[in-house]
């Protein structure tokens, strides 16, 4: 009789599944459209029943956005795990290069985000997303400078940070913007405008 399957060989099953049914359901919704595919269609594409297809995703919308726990996870896992004597910002910056440079070059970026773009549905499901995302770093962030998980400044942070991807789209040289806005986090304005904007140096203003 074959042994039972280890916890590392399930594991490793699920995650595969995961992948060919996020996988069928991005090139079906690149190929007819998000609102002209059922989740019937990506589970006939994957070879899995809609059952084994909801067991791995709660919605049609989280198909697109497959990632989204693991996200969340590498964002704390890069603040509370960075090396001793390096700070929130210089780690956050070390995983957007390490990370998100690497998605917002990858040539399929440009058809996900088209899609996303024009259908509605995906953008809201994007949108809150998105501030879940900026809760979780915000209190992260929050949890390791001691302070309090609602502090203003950490949840600006995290937001400020979020936004890097975006900014980096389109941009010839993405790691140098993710550069740019990482020393502007880190230094300040005034830093980084310098005597071409002397206002910067005014309170008042």
């Amino acid at each position: 009789m074959p042994d039972s399957p280890t916890p590392g060989r399930r594991e490793r099953k699920k995650a595969a599944t995961r992948q060919a049914i996020a996988d069928a359901a991005l090139e079906l919704f690149l190929e007819h459209g998000f609102d002209r595919v059922s989740v019937r269609d990506v589970a006939e594409r994957a070879d899995v029943s809609t059952t084994t297809l909801f067991a791995h995703f709660p919605s049609k919308e989280a198909l697109v956005f497959d990632r989204e726990q693991d996200v969340d996870a590498a964002l704390a896992a890069a603040v509370r795990e960075r090396p001793a004597g390096q700070g929130v910002v210089e780690a956050l910056r070390a995983h957007a290069l390490e990370s998100w440079v690497p998605i917002v070059t990858d040539p399929r970026r440009a058809g996900f985000t088209a899609l996303v773009g024009d259908t509605p549905a995906l953008r809201e499901y994007g949108e809150r997303m998105w501030m879940r995302h900026a809760d979780t770093l915000g209190g992260v962030i929050a949890e390791e400078l001691g302070r309090e998980p609602d502090d203003p400044a950490c949840a600006a942070l995290a937001r400020f940070v979020l936004e890097v991807p975006a900014l980096t789209t389109g941009r010839q040289d993405p790691r140098a913007t993710v550069e740019t806005v990482f020393d502007l986090l880190l230094h300040g304005w005034r830093a980084q405008a310098g005597p071409a904007d002397p206002a910067a140096d005014d309170p008042a203003d």
